[in-house]
């Protein structure tokens, strides 16, 4: 499809009073030809092929940036799940993880993705030792990122896993107790991860994707906001609609230009344009807003649900009309630190943890940088994640849960993370047990509906 001139300065006029901006554009890279026999050696190799392959990335996109004058927030890399590629080496994966994360730095992206594992249905011993890793390397790390995906809709959902990650967080949180747990905001579980998701923390380069790609993520809630706050307050929902749907067009093409140019200008293929409505800190650049201007005194509050559903369906729907090749998440993250309403909505008790779980059934993600008190169980940190992996396995969706259990702090209180993570209030847990649930271990098995051969 042509650009034209008009439609470029319409969405660059939104860039100036919105805040839209294309939050990322990220490198996906395998790393399949850096196995080894040892964890030295992968680490070496991964480092060498980081370094070669994004030597030009920033300094590129900066460049296109200012050419077009559409900020682009962050540039970050994505790599093959690094499980892969220790499976069987001597040696303690973190080195890996230390290895990419120094090359990160290196080629100045802003975060790097793929200390990861994919466990839906069993682990190997040596995917398992690697999920016991993932404290030490997001502890030891500023720019690695980590994700285990432990359920999917074919597969079902990995309790054993599940039970290990709870563990993982709380250790996590521990070795970073001095800063509020953040470890844990590096760290997403998943169900039904997709491979070609350019944001964090929840980013790998799958194993269906080309040896190097280019994805794009832009984001755009302080413009959809905007529009609809402006729109006419007795305006049918349809309609209300109809007007996400265009803007969502808009951004789409806007985005698919800029990781266009740069995949052109790198000599890499471009991937995927994901649209998602991912808030930050700044007044206006909100999800929990434009419910709001839809209709309610504050988000989470009844009928939130159906809201959050609509504006979901717009932006997909307005991106796939936009471009075929439209990926990653594309809909409506809800992470409550990154949210400055969201956050006031958890303060004044409209929004609770049960109705973020309601949420995550109709949005794009899940459970999402919510913080809890640092006394809260393992067990019940896995119960929350069996949860959220039940709501993805039976939809037939991506879920996801990011959760910290902030080391010393209890409920009421409040947590900064800094940057575009925010700050987070204490939310409160259920306080009945689920340990015995979690403790019985196993697989909870594939819904019938996945028998589709």
């Amino acid at each position: 499809m042509e650009y034209t001139q008009a439609e470029i300065l319409q969405t660059v006029a939104m860039t100036e009073m919105e805040h839209l901006d294309v939050r990322t554009v990220t490198l996906g890279l395998s790393l399949l030809d850096c196995a080894g026999n040892s964890t030295a050696e992968v680490a070496e190799r991964a480092r060498q092929k980081i370094e070669r392959v994004a030597s030009r990335l920033v300094q590129t996109v900066d460049e296109i940036g200012d050419e077009i004058g559409i900020r682009i927030a962050n540039k970050r890399i994505a790599v093959t799940p690094i499980s892969l590629i220790t499976e069987g080496g001597a040696g303690n994966p973190t080195d890996v993880g230390r290895a990419v994360d120094e090359a990160a730095g290196a080629v100045g992206v802003d975060f790097l993705g793929g200390y990861s594992a994919l466990v839906p249905k069993a682990a190997t011993r040596g995917e398992t030792e690697f999920i016991d890793s993932i404290p030490e390397a997001l502890a030891a790390t500023t720019r690695l990122c980590s994700s285990v995906n432990v359920a999917t809709t074919r597969a079902g959902i990995n309790m054993d896993a599940v039970r290990q990650v709870g563990r993982v967080i709380k250790e996590a949180a521990e070795r970073t107790r001095d800063q509020g747990g953040i470890a844990c905001a590096k760290f997403v579980c998943f169900a039904n991860a997709v491979e070609d998701n350019p944001f964090m923390a929840g980013a790998f380069h799958g194993l269906g994707e080309a040896e190097a790609v280019i994805n794009v993520g832009v984001s755009g809630p302080g413009v959809v906001n905007h529009a609809v706050r402006h729109a006419a307050p007795n305006l049918p929902l349809h309609e209300l609609a109809e007007i996400i749907k265009k803007l969502s067009f808009k951004l789409s093409r806007a985005g698919e230009l800029i990781g266009r140019e740069a995949a052109r200008r790198l000599g890499l293929p471009f991937g995927i344009i994901d649209l998602s409505l991912a808030p930050t800190p700044v007044p206006g650049d909100s999800v929990a807003e434009i419910i709001e201007a839809m209709g309610f005194e504050r988000a989470g509050t009844h009928g939130t649900t159906a809201a959050l559903a609509l504006l979901t369906d717009a932006v997909k729907k307005g991106g796939a009309m936009a471009s075929g090749s439209v990926g990653g998440m594309s809909g409506a993250f809800i992470p409550v630190s990154e949210d400055a309403a969201m956050i006031e909505a958890v303060r004044v008790g409209a929004l609770s943890l049960e109705k973020l779980e309601a949420w995550t059934s109709v949005c794009s993600v899940g459970i999402d940088m919510v913080a809890v008190p640092g006394s809260t169980s393992a067990e019940t940190i896995a119960a929350i994640i069996a949860d959220e992996m039940a709501i993805g396995v039976m939809n037939n969706k991506t879920t996801a849960v990011r959760i910290i259990p902030v080391p010393g702090r209890e409920v009421g209180e409040i947590v900064e993370f800094g940057g575009l993570l925010g700050s987070a209030p204490i939310m409160p847990v259920n306080v009945f047990s689920s340990a015995e649930f979690i403790r019985r271990g196993g697989r909870i098995p594939a819904p019938i509906h996945s028998l589709r051969n």
